[in-house]
């Protein structure tokens, strides 16, 4: 099977472009002495049912461009941004629950979540020594407050587990981690997040363990327009609260250079807190299944948003493309042989209370699959899948199928935060996979707004959405395979 697994995900990558011969036409082995050729290798025949499917929404999907960008433009220029807590993002959720009814969608809904609610409040940042000039920042999820004035000496570390080793050196001081994100590998597919994010999620904390009073870090991006970046951080138990604000990349190389020379101050105010858990919901609505109604295909996404720029790109293009998904599916009467459920998580971005709530509630049902949208709305590659090499392989077969809508790259990688509670029980994990060497441009900034988004990419990623949940509705069910470590929390937080 490890053979078929490797057959089927080279016939869904795509070719190599021909490169000049390094050996002169009568330096190369002799047609006589040359081992005879192996046949090549047969592309598995598709289904009849699978190449109308693909036939009928590539070609309605190009129809209805601009549309879903249209519906993304009216909830960014009407709701903004919308943090967990705030009355933006319940209006936002009340708006989906009525968009999703009116699409065709069964039984949408509001499923009660209780999610944290911290308020960001004024913020500033200031270097004061040796000299003055005020600095970009946004202060990270979750930080506490300065109670006041906050002043101090910085002193530089450039990764956070230097931190533990630098200790004495620390104590009492302003910490900047200015660990460098590195630029996006694209024949790797690696952006170097997941690396890098552990300055702001675990930055506050080390830094406290060492006696510091607050921490700086360098945004998480390897590109910048003096666009500071945010997202949550995590604290510890039993370990001091301190403040914690990303800094632009140039104010943060500015200071690192500054610090070089000697002793360099900043001033940060903070007035964040946070506040009693609030009401929020996740959003669900149905496409039934005409026969295995009990078995579920989950599309998902996150509805909420840091409280910068409008999340268009993080991750409402996100909900907009499996709603189109959906309603496209709705519109062509390609009614699923499984149910198709679709779900808008609330609080994914500090705190997957969204997720954790619906696996609470839903978890024992026949999940087969689940597909999550949350690395933006750039150009179609295809999907990761979080699985087996017999599992990846068993869709890889279905790849020529999304050529036309150029998302026929199938590989192995992780699937969502929001389904990894579904994924680490087994249930097979899919993330749709646009291309990823600017998401983190936008991602958690100001920038993160609705222009950045090309309505055709928008259009054709939910025809990816679309003719895959389709397939995973409708096909035979291969043997399961277990879930590789580490693929299930695969994500863009």
């Amino acid at each position: 099977m490890l053979a078929a697994a490797a057959l089927a995900l080279a016939a869904c990558r795509p070719a190599a472009a021909p490169q000049p011969s390094s050996v002169a036409p009568d330096e190369g082995p002799s047609a006589a002495s040359a081992e005879p050729a192996e046949p090549a290798p047969e592309v598995p025949s598709q289904p009849a049912w699978a190449r109308e499917a693909a036939e009928r929404i590539t070609t309605h999907a190009r129809a209805k461009t601009p549309r879903a960008w249209e519906r993304l433009a009216f909830v960014a220029d009407t709701f903004g941004h919308r943090l967990s807590g705030s009355k933006a993002l319940e209006d936002t959720i009340d708006w989906a629950v009525t968009a999703m009814a009116e699409d065709g969608l069964e039984n949408a809904r509001r499923e009660p979540v209780k999610v944290p609610h911290w308020v960001r409040g004024k913020e500033s940042a200031k270097l004061v020594s040796p000299v003055r000039r005020d600095l970009v920042m946004l202060g990270l999820g979750g930080s506490v407050g300065t109670r006041g004035t906050l002043r101090g000496e910085v002193a530089v570390v450039d990764h956070v587990d230097e931190i533990a080793k630098e200790g004495e050196r620390l104590k009492g001081k302003i910490v900047l981690i200015h660990q460098v994100m590195p630029p996006y590998d694209h024949e790797a597919r690696n952006a170097f997040y997941g690396e890098t994010v552990q300055a702001r999620s675990r930055g506050a904390a080390e830094a406290a363990k060492v006696g510091a009073k607050a921490v700086l870090i360098r945004s998480v991006t390897a590109h910048s327009l003096r666009n500071p970046h945010t997202g949550a951080l995590r604290y510890e138990d039993g370990v001091t609260k301190i403040p914690a604000a990303a800094l632009a990349v140039e104010d943060a190389e500015m200071l690192a250079r500054m610090a070089r020379r000697g002793p360099v101050r900043v001033e940060l105010k903070m007035s964040a807190r946070t506040l009693r858990d609030a009401d929020s919901a996740n959003v669900v609505g149905e496409l039934p299944g005409r026969e295995l109604r009990d078995e579920i295909v989950l599309l998902g996404c996150h509805i909420d948003s840091w409280d910068v720029g409008d999340g268009s790109t993080d991750d409402m293009g996100g909900c907009v493309a499996i709603m189109e998904a959906a309603r496209m599916l709705r519109e062509l009467e390609l009614t699923p042989r499984r149910t198709i459920r679709v779900v808008l998580f609330t609080n994914e971005e500090n705190g997957l209370r969204g997720a954790k709530a619906y696996y609470d509630k839903h978890g024992k049902e026949h999940h087969v699959a689940a597909i999550e949208s949350d690395m933006g709305q750039a150009a179609p590659l295809g999907f990761s899948v979080a699985g087996s090499d017999e599992q990846v392989a068993a869709l890889a077969r279905f790849s020529e199928l999304f050529v036309d809508i150029g998302a026929a790259t199938i590989f192995p990688g992780g699937g969502g935060a929001d389904i990894s509670p579904l994924m680490r029980d087994g249930v097979l994990g899919l993330g749709l996979r646009p291309d990823g060497s600017h998401y983190f441009d936008l991602h958690h900034s100001p920038a993160d707004t609705v222009d950045k988004i090309d309505p055709d990419h928008l259009q054709r990623n939910a025809a990816a959405v679309a003719l895959m949940a389709y397939i995973l509705a409708e096909r035979e069910l291969p043997e399961a395979g277990p879930t590789p470590a580490g693929a299930a929390g695969a994500g863009s937080r």
